[in-house]
Order: C-alpha cells, then structure tokens, then sequence
C-alpha cells in the first residue's frame, strides 16, 4: 500500500527523477511495527491531500514546478513533526536508489567487506 501511494511516488520522483523501483523501501517498511507502517500511510495520505488546499490539486497531480515548491516548504514547515515525517519518506527514497547495485556503480562507491585492503 505505501510505495504504491500516489502520494510516495510523486515524492519519490521529486527527490530522485530517475526512481522507479525501490524494492529495497518495501522490505525496510516491511520490517517495521504494524504502528509504524500505519504512521508511514497515513502520512502519506496526507502528503497527497494537503496540497488541495493551496493549489486545488493533490500532490500527484501537480506540475513539477508546484510539487517542487510544495515540497521544499514542507521540509521547512514550523510543525517539526511534519518536516521529521518529510525527511523520513525522502531518506527512504534515497536509501532505494542509492541501494541499488547500479547506482553504487553510477557514484563510483566501492565499498568492501574486507576494508581498505579489497582496494588494493
């Protein structure tokens, strides 16, 4: 249910434009407490109703420009609870993209098991 919201996909392309699968956010969320996973969706909901107020579109359905701007002012938003369940959804599309084997490469990232010495 929540990486198939609406509301996470348009997160997700805002932050990284080139996500489009993030199996390794499924499997974190999954691992998480039932209370948890319900905090995840209901934020998520209302990531993608709150926008209807200022534009009269959800968070889906806005240009890249207004979900751009929508979500900048989120993660300054005075209401410290909305700007930690912000950076939370966008730590959890960073960490699907930059988990992935293809994007270790794309950086460079060479990490090893075996320290330093595997760089030798």
């Amino acid at each position: 249910m929540t990486l198939s919201s609406p509301a996470f996909r348009a997160v997700a392309t805002c932050v990284v434009p080139e996500a489009s699968r993030l199996a390794i956010v499924a499997e974190v969320i999954a691992a998480r407490p039932r209370a948890v996973q319900r905090q995840l969706a209901l934020f998520l909901i209302l990531l993608e109703w709150f926008p209807l107020l200022r534009y009269g579109r959800r968070l889906s359905r806005l240009d890249p420009a207004r979900r751009t701007k929508f979500l900048d002012q989120l993660q300054r938003a005075p209401m410290l609870l909305l700007r930690r369940g912000f950076w939370g959804v966008r730590t959890l599309v960073l960490m699907g993209y930059y988990g992935r084997p293809a994007a270790a490469a794309e950086i460079g990232y060479r990490a090893d098991a075996r320290g330093w010495e595997a760089r030798r």
